[in-house]
């Protein structure tokens, strides 16, 4: 409640404004790439590039502010001398791992919604879902993989510098370059391949054929429950792991 109350403060930078900077995304490459104002000159994977595109806008705007809230909180504290108030509480290392991880997810859907929202203030975006679950596994998986990636950067970071430089140099390149606002097949069999090492890619691309019912993770609908299954054993993997960093207190306590 504490992390959930800090964010809707300052709810017209952290959910409003996201979905309108989305908005100008998709305006943007609508504009220069899809042909029209409704992408209409440009057809991807079956459907206009604007419901092409719109997707993958609101999966991007869920993890990038899901690791923009797990990534400030414990480095806030740092700066401000507020630690303790996350380490003095009589609560688990499990259970301040889930509020803070819970509380990240909590804004991505806040802004999923809210980005959605202005996605259909454009003319030719249809947000109907082909398949639901899709849209909820890998819309909550992503926001679930970034916000470790958040808390564990909140740990190792002792200034604002070493965040920025974190979400400049690994977020947004891999949430830019994750299929966005393309096929991976357009690429060279090396990006590819590269491409398929990114887990962003399997997020938006999972995310995408919940909406579609295409993706360009593989040729069957297998090979997106693979997607998903992976992206669930790896945030199991990495919640383990941020688990015992938190628990040692590195970085915290001394």
């Amino acid at each position: 409640m504490k992390e959930v109350r800090r964010f809707f403060k300052v709810q017209t930078q952290t959910i409003w404004a996201p979905a309108v900077t989305t908005l100008l995304y998709l305006m943007i490459f609508t504009l220069a790439l899809g042909g029209g104002a409704n992408g209409a000159g440009r057809e991807v994977l079956g459907v206009n590039f604007a419901s092409f595109v719109a997707p993958g806008l609101i999966a991007m705007g869920m993890i990038n502010n899901s690791f923009a809230n797990s990534s400030f909180s414990m480095l806030g504290g740092k700066i401000q001398g507020t630690i303790v108030d996350y380490l003095m509480p009589p609560i688990s290392t499990g259970e301040l791992l889930l509020a803070l991880t819970g509380a990240a997810v909590t804004r991505a859907v806040l802004v999923g919604i809210a980005v959605a929202g202005a996605m259909l203030l454009w003319p030719g975006v249809s947000l109907a879902m082909a398949h639901p679950w899709a849209v909820v596994w890998f819309g909550l998986m992503g926001a679930i993989l970034l916000a470790l990636i958040g808390v564990l950067t909140s740990i190792w970071a002792e200034k604002f510098d070493h965040n920025a430089a974190v979400t400049n140099f690994v977020i947004t390149p891999l949430s830019m370059l994750s299929g966005t606002f393309y096929v991976i097949d357009n690429l060279a069999p090396a990006f590819q391949a590269v491409s398929r090492l990114n887990p962003i890619f399997y997020v938006i691309s999972g995310f995408r054929f919940g909406f579609l019912g295409r993706s360009d993770i593989g040729s069957s609908n297998m090979a997106v429950l693979q997607g998903a299954i992976g992206l669930g054993v790896l945030n199991l993997a990495l919640g383990a792991g941020v688990y015992f960093v938190l628990r040692s207190g590195w970085k915290l306590k001394n």
